[in-house]
């Protein structure tokens, strides 16, 4: 049976951008699950099988739906236990919660700041409305003045992956020899800027840009089905 994904999209629904559902189209392809994808635009979102979150990604899978992309990454490797491993245990579990908290702290503030015109630009007039309106009140400030700080604050957000830099230097992914689900977070979080902006977060000599590179060459280049901005 196909895994239904709701994807987040802009205005062109072949360019699904959001950090959450890659992590989750990169797991569904890891397990090897037949999936089929759901362009969603952020005013369809609470339709999505009757307003059962927020947010997506949602999946359905048969009778099914599960929110939240931890929680779907959960379920997947609890119901196909036969399948490739997404956390390799409890203790991959606990480990993908804290780099999931990691990255939305660390990561994710930088790259708003960095993509956020460019997020506002990949939507349709509708959309875009409810985008700048719901992050300007999240932000206390306009988007332009929101872009304005990042080239001050690149140095900064490169130094604050030195933690996965230097682990990068002891294996080729953050689940070992091969990717897990915490993988697939730090992943989603960097092919978001990826696919909204042009903007380079990384030099192409930074081990963690390299890492991205292997990422984006996993369950058969499926993160380079979308080209970079």
């Amino acid at each position: 049976m196909t895994i239904v994904l709701y994807e987040l999209v802009g205005r062109d629904a072949a360019r699904p951008f959001s950090p959450h559902c890659w992590k989750i189209a990169m797991a569904l392809a890891h397990k090897g699950l037949d999936s089929s994808s759901v362009p969603t635009r952020f005013l369809e979102v609470p339709a999505v099988e009757g307003g059962i979150s927020k947010l997506v990604p949602v999946i359905r899978d048969g009778e099914k739906v599960i929110a939240d992309s931890f929680a779907i990454a959960l379920y997947l490797d609890e119901t196909y236990p036969e399948r490739p491993t997404l956390f390799s245990g409890d203790g991959g579990k606990a480990m993908a919660r804290f780099i999931e908290r990691w990255s939305q702290l660390t990561i994710h503030p930088y790259i708003n700041t960095v993509a956020v015109m460019d997020l506002h630009a990949m939507q349709d007039e509708p959309n875009a409305a409810y985008f700048r309106q719901n992050r300007e009140q999240r932000f206390g400030k306009r988007l332009e003045e929101v872009v304005a700080g990042r080239d001050a604050g690149l140095n900064a957000f490169r130094a604050s992956l030195e933690p996965l830099r230097s682990m990068l230097g002891y294996q080729p992914f953050i689940g070992g020899a091969s990717p897990l689900f915490a993988d697939y977070i730090v992943f989603g979080a960097l092919q978001w800027a990826r696919i909204a902006s042009p903007y380079r977060l990384l030099e192409h000599s930074d081990i963690v840009a390299q890492w991205f590179e292997r990422c984006l060459d996993l369950n058969g280049g499926l993160g380079r089905t979308v080209a970079a901005a």
